[in-house]
């Protein structure tokens, strides 16, 4: 059995995104993308007025940035 996913808001996965080198690239209303220039991984995040994102968004965010699952589950 997989341990529970950790409930993170928008603005954690951001802090979490910047430590694996991505850079936020533009914001258009509630939604924001952040790119990883060196292989080009793209993630659009959901601005959630500082609620927790719900898990299925948060484990396709993470699992597209390629981000260990150690780091968020």
């Amino acid at each position: 059995m997989s341990p529970r996913v950790r409930r993170l808001t928008a603005a954690e996965v951001e802090r979490l995104l910047s430590r694996h080198s991505f850079e936020l690239v533009s914001q258009r209303g509630s939604h924001r993308k952040w790119r990883r220039r060196e292989d080009n991984l793209q993630v659009i995040v959901p601005q959630h007025k500082g609620r927790p994102l719900p898990i299925g968004t948060l484990r396709q965010i993470l699992k597209a940035a390629e981000i260990p699952r150690e780091e968020w589950a």
